[in-house]
């Protein structure tokens, strides 16, 4: 197995991802088609070196600062376990038991709390325009921090979801691919449907089917994205995407039939989002204060949404999908028919079938978060995954 993992080291040494280095990770396509294939490289390592019980760490002690803003289980917990697996203790950092209630300001946290901290993650993904502003502006402040020698190092950070993209979902989701399609050669041609899904609902950010839409056209593949009429992604992911499939060799399409993105499709990732209009008026009405306004939104939406139950993965559609086997996907949790809801987005049958593909699938994230880490704190990366595999120090020692 060592073997393997010298293999890997080899490979990651012709990629070109010195940029990585000290750099953040906000989006997939602020990234070189290296750069992906790098992180993709080094969570496969981090993950054969944990399975061999090599003990990968590379802190001796430091914070990872976790700041959530929305709730989260599998995105909070893979952060939380590829901090620990590189040496790094997580500390939670909760805005209302902080003094952000009492005014203190995004420049002020952001230095306040990364005097020790290696790595910073945070979610912020519920409204439109300020999720991502957010982290920009934390990321120029702690910048701003480490120039004037506030800081004696600068926490790079991890986009952990925001309103645009969810990055860290999207670059597991693609390593579960290649690796059930045996490789990234494999994956050229291969139709992806990209699908809205009913749920009851609302509100659910558009940053998966973006961050899908952004980064699946980026090998080759033929994307379909599909939803009903008003239920558009942002404009500019979708041009994004368009580019990517030009680029690549791939196809992206849009299309208001479910059954037209499942035929013959290879994959298929049934999720439901909230209309990108609908998500813009969210936020207006969230600033003003506005909860009648809310109010009213919120059950306009949920009957809009009613109108489309028929947007489901059903064994009926999935038939339609490539030989009746397509791979299905999802972020999790799904909205699954007669089991966590009356209905949903997928049945209680598909899912059941899918659950040991969908575990795996999520089992990639902590890994991958681990890997962005670990090659934007590692200048030589192969140097040092090299040493850890030569010290092969045990994580346990059973």
């Amino acid at each position: 197995m060592s073997q393997d993992i010298k293999k890997l080291i080899d490979e990651l040494k012709e990629l070109d991802h010195k940029n990585l280095y000290g750099d953040d990770f906000f989006h997939t396509w602020d990234k070189s088609q290296e750069e992906l294939q790098a992180i993709w490289k080094v969570a496969d390592i981090l993950r054969a070196m944990r399975e061999e019980n090599i003990s990968p760490k590379i802190f001796d002690s430091g914070l990872g600062i976790s700041l959530f803003r929305d709730n989260s289980t599998r995105t909070r917990f893979s952060f939380a376990s590829a901090c620990n697996l590189l040496g790094l203790e997580v500390q939670d950092f909760e805005e209302g038991k902080s003094q952000v209630a009492h005014g203190e300001t995004v420049k002020e946290t952001a230095n306040m709390i990364s005097f020790m901290a290696d790595v910073v993650g945070i979610r912020d993904d519920m409204y439109i325009g300020k999720g991502y502003q957010y982290m920009k502006d934390f990321s120029e402040y702690v910048q701003e921090g480490y120039d004037d020698g506030v800081l004696e190092q600068r926490p790079t950070l991890v986009n952990l979801q925001c309103d645009i993209d969810h990055p860290t979902q999207a670059m597991a989701d693609m390593l579960h691919v290649i690796h059930e399609f045996g490789g990234m050669e494999n994956l050229k041609g291969k139709k992806v449907a990209m699908t809205w899904a009913y749920s009851p609902s609302y509100g659910k950010p558009l940053s998966v089917p973006q961050g899908i839409s952004g980064l699946f056209t980026r090998l080759g593949m033929d994307v379909v994205l599909a939803h009903p009429e008003g239920y558009e992604i942002m404009p500019e992911v979708e041009e994004i995407a368009r580019k990517n499939a030009k680029e690549y060799g791939g196809s992206f399409t849009v299309t208001n039939d479910m059954k037209e993105a499942f035929q013959d499709a290879d994959i298929v990732y049934p999720k439901s989002w909230a209309p990108f209009a609908a998500m813009e008026e969210r936020t207006k009405l969230y600033g003003e204060g506005d909860q009648a306004g809310i109010d009213e939104l919120e059950q306009r939406l949920l009957k809009q949404n009613a109108e489309h139950k028929d947007w489901a993965a059903t064994e009926e559609m999935m038939e339609l999908t490539k030989d009746g086997k397509a791979l299905y996907l999802h972020c999790l949790p799904a909205d699954i028919t007669g089991v966590s809801t009356e209905e949903g987005e997928v049945d209680g049958s598909v899912f059941d079938r899918y659950r040991v593909p969908l575990y795996k699938e999520a089992s990639y994230k902590p890994y991958i978060i681990a890997a962005m880490i670990f090659l934007q704190k590692i200048e030589n990366p192969e140097a040092k995954l090299t040493e850890l595999l030569e010290k092969a120090n045990k994580r346990l020692d059973k």
